[in-house]
């Protein structure tokens, strides 16, 4: 078949989207008391860390333009059967700077030119905080239980004993163990917002080594200064008893009588 009968034959396809009606479902309850497994809420509270780090750059900064943040949670462990909550995590910040750059142009006693750079690092923190009160309270992990246990035998003494007496004892030459492990819910966390402030200083600011415009400078380290609030909700899987005394059709008329 030659190429042009090949494009007469090749297939087209066209779709147009409509609108379309759809109506509500009504879904299926089970009525009565009913035990479900659910995530509770054991508390809701806000955490301030306070963080001081130092920030490297690898060449000459000019000035800090902008700085983005992200707080990044590693770790967020309520230590059970206590109440404290054991923190641990990184702020990721973004840092966009100017960097004199000689191979635009030489600076003057007016002008500087400078490139767009931008370096991005992880600040660390961690802390241990208290959870003063709970909205719900957990529910503390089985303690895994051993228990080895014998029996009783009885043999005849060898010669040089009464003949009346026995030998009573367990079996040393059995091993007899009951174990039980109990598979607990461990509580987890859910980050629901973050607050930073933050304080940066150049540490190591010196006059521009060139012919420059009055006050400019350059500086590779700066020292930051950060208060980081935190806030959480602190969950775990918990059996509850949930009632539903109706299985109606509000469902598909809803209004303010239902």
């Amino acid at each position: 078949m030659s190429d042009k009968n090949k494009k007469k034959n090749e297939g087209k396809v066209s779709t147009n989207q409509n609108e379309c009606d759809s109506y509500q479902h009504h879904p299926n309850v089970s009525i009565g008391k009913i035990i479900t497994k659910v995530p509770v809420v054991l508390a809701e509270l806000t955490i301030q860390v306070n963080v001081d780090a130092l920030i490297e750059f690898p060449e000459p900064v000019l000035e800090i333009k902008d700085i983005k943040k992200h707080v990044k949670l590693v770790q967020c462990r309520l230590l059970l059967p206590t109440n404290k909550l054991f923190i641990k995590g990184f702020v990721r910040k973004n840092i966009q700077y100017a960097s004199p750059s000689m191979e635009i142009d030489q600076s003057t006693s007016t002008t500087v030119a400078s490139d767009l750079h931008s370096l991005t690092v992880d600040i660390p923190f961690q802390t241990v905080t208290e959870i003063k009160r709970f909205l719900t309270k957990p529910v503390n992990p089985e303690v895994n239980k051993r228990n080895e246990f014998d029996f009783f035998v009885s043999k005849s003494l060898p010669t040089g004993f009464p003949e009346k007496d026995e030998f009573q004892s367990s079996d040393l030459s059995q091993f007899h163990q009951e174990s039980t492990q109990h598979y607990n819910e461990l509580p987890f966390c859910e980050l629901i917002s973050s607050k930073i402030i933050e304080w940066d200083e150049a540490i190591d600011r010196v006059p521009f080594p060139d012919s420059a415009p009055l006050g400019e400078g350059i500086f590779t380290k700066i020292e930051e200064k950060m208060v980081l609030d935190i806030t959480l909700k602190v969950l775990q899987n918990q059996q509850i008893r949930v009632s539903s005394t109706t299985n109606d059709d509000c469902y598909h008329d809803c209004d303010e009588s239902c």
